[in-house]
This record gives structure tokens, sequence and C-alpha cells, in this order.
């Protein structure tokens, strides 16, 4: 797990730490029709903040694409502007932006690619995390995140995972150390709700899961996690976490290196059909 800025929060709109021009060119945009409807209603921002509980500070915050509004925000302006619909429609688009600029990136490539492949050597992948799983990954996280940035790290993580329901979906290849299923994070009913997750997704038909067990005496996976995206162009991309590190890399010579690795990693791990029954064994443990 990367390490990602805190977020502080006033009231209810969260402080713009954005540290990337798309998530700011966004929410100057949100400002600008928030403000364009409250000047056709004739309202000032301290008339508009009263009439949906927020202060004339915060309006203005808002309008000036330095704070992201919550979603009620939206709501609230939307009715009391008879936005007819237009402020609320920015709600999809203010939450994405509040995601850290790499997980929108990592994002994109997933939701270009035919086929994706990862190794996790320390926790279960991100795509295959429940809420609860992933809440309680990021809550180990030292120096701790604010309650606000850890939902906002958790709801970004999640967003990833609607790729599983595309159509055409991509083919999925995950590898698992065993000890990311035996490592406790949350309490029992966490890791077990996690468990039947991997079991329930490891039986989609467009998705493998494998562990490779820790009793492995020969292991091309020792340097790390890898995540290869083969995208419909047919490039492919590969990206990898370490501390305070998260990195794409598309070299052509790096790419070759990484899939020789993958495809060493998958024929050192158990078969999906003996993965998927380790996974029980290890549920009926927990």
């Amino acid at each position: 797990m990367s390490a990602m800025e805190d977020g502080s929060q006033t009231g209810d709109t969260m402080e713009a730490g954005w540290d990337d021009e798309e998530s700011a060119a966004v929410l100057r945009t949100v400002g600008r029709v928030i403000k364009r409807f409250r000047l056709r209603a004739g309202l000032t921002q301290a008339e508009l903040g009263k009439a949906i509980r927020y202060s004339e500070e915060q309006v203005s915050s808002v309008e000036r694409g330095r704070r992201a509004p919550k979603e009620q925000f939206l709501l609230d302006a939307d009715r009391v502007l008879d936005a007819g619909g237009v402020i609320t429609e920015l709600t999809k688009d203010v939450e994405e932006a509040r995601y850290p600029k790499k997980v929108r990136d990592l994002r994109k490539l997933e939701g270009d690619a035919v086929e994706i492949c990862s190794y996790a050597n320390s926790v279960v992948h991100g795509l295959l995390q429940t809420p609860e799983y992933a809440r309680a990954l990021y809550g180990t996280r030292r120096p701790v995140f604010g309650e606000e940035e850890l939902e906002r790290l958790v709801a970004a993580r999640l967003a990833r995972q609607d790729i599983f329901d595309r159509r055409p979906a991509p083919v999925f290849s995950f590898v698992l150390e065993e000890v990311t299923l035996r490592r406790p994070l949350g309490d029992r009913m966490v890791m077990r709700n996690q468990l039947e997750h991997l079991i329930e997704i490891g039986q989609r038909r467009h998705v493998e899961i494998q562990v490779m067990l820790t009793n492995t005496d020969d292991h091309a996976g020792l340097n790390g996690s890898i995540q290869l995206m083969r995208l419909k162009e047919g490039d492919t991309v590969a990206h990898s976490e370490a501390q305070l590190i998260s990195s794409l890399m598309s070299h052509p010579k790096e790419i070759q290196i990484l899939e020789a690795r993958y495809g060493i990693i998958r024929a050192q791990a158990l078969t999906p059909r003996k993965s998927l029954t380790i996974i029980k064994e290890v549920l009926g443990e927990t």
C-alpha cells in the first residue's frame, strides 16, 4: 500500500488539496456553473449559503474552485437555484476529482485493458478487496489517515472494481501469496467476507485466481508486486508499487522482463481450481 496525502475537512466541504491540474480544472468548472445559476437567480453568496445551510465563505470557496462540494451541497444548490439537474449531474465529476491522480490514471488504463494480470505479495489485490478489507487496510497506515481521507481512498479503490462488470469484460489473472489469505486485517468477519468474495469472483468465467503457497522454494516474484495491462491497441503497460512509490512502465524491454516473470510466477503457483480449494480451506479455519 503506497502512502497518499492527508486531506482535511471544514464543515460539509472538503479542502482542495489537489495536486494536479486536471482535478483543479474540474472544480473550477463546477464553481463557474454554480456561480452562473446563482447570479441568474439573483442571490448573493450569503443568501445561497443560508438557503442550503452553508456559510458564505464555503459557497465562495466552492465557486472559486478551492473546495470540492459534497453531494448534498450540489443537490441543495440545484434545488434552490432551480438548475433543472444541471448542478446535480456534476456529482460524479466532483467525486472522481477527489480521487488521487495516480488512482485516476490507473483506473483509466484498467478501463482500456483487454487483459489484466496481477501478482500481489503482501495483501489482497486492490481489485479484489471488499470495502471493509480496504478500510481496514488503509486504517493500518502510519501516520494515520484522517477519516475523510480514508473514506476518499476507499471510494477510489472500489470505483476501480466496476471493470468486472464491463462488457466486454477484460480477462483477469491474479496470483495471490498464501499469506494474503491469512494475514488478519480488521476483525474475523472482515476476513471471512474477504475470503468469500475471492471465492465468488474466482468462479467468474473471465477471472482466474491462483495462490502461491508460502512453502514454495522456487519463487520468481520475490522482487515485489506486478500488474500488467494489455491495452486494446496491443500495447502492454505495467504498474508497480513500493514504499512511497507508484510507477507505470511501458518500455518494451521492461515489459518483456515482467511478462516473462509473471508467466513463471503463474507456473509456480497452484492451478485456479486448487487455489479455490485452498481459499475455502482458509475460510473454514477463519
